[in-house]
């Protein structure tokens, strides 16, 4: 018997890798996590075209088939333009604001690091470990 699956749409996170100043290098970061099934698209734009170079992770799974998916790209934000994150998952497709809001990652700690693997999957980038500070 084969096990049914409930579609689930993703839950999207759209920040930068360090605090978001104008005119200075920082990364765009979308993050698409707890999708089902894994047919998804993700864009990162700015102004409402593509960024080129962007890096996407491989598709992966949680526990439950539970799906989750990086994509990022190195840019240098200015004042009056806009960067977003188009996801397409299925049919649906939304577009998700970054603004500089000072959403940016700090390092954690290894304790940090072990309790986050015991309650959850972390984000890592490039291995190393990150979690989501806001400041506004």
């Amino acid at each position: 018997m084969g096990r049914m699956f409930r579609c689930k749409g993703p839950k999207v996170q759209v920040y930068s890798r360090s605090t978001g100043e104008y005119g200075k290098k920082n990364t765009l970061i979308c993050y698409a996590s707890h999708f089902h099934p894994p047919d998804i698209s993700i864009d990162l734009l700015k102004n409402g075209k593509e960024i080129p170079g962007s890096i996407q992770t491989d598709l992966a799974f949680e526990m439950g088939w539970s799906f989750y998916l990086t994509k990022y790209v190195d840019f240098l934000p200015q004042p009056g333009e806009e960067y977003t994150c188009r996801v397409r998952h299925l049919t649906t497709t939304n577009t998700y604001i970054w603004d500089t809001c000072k959403h940016h990652f700090i390092q954690l700690h290894a304790a940090d690091i072990y309790s986050m693997l015991l309650l959850e999957f972390p984000l890592s980038l490039r291995g190393v470990y990150y979690k989501i500070i806001t400041k506004c």
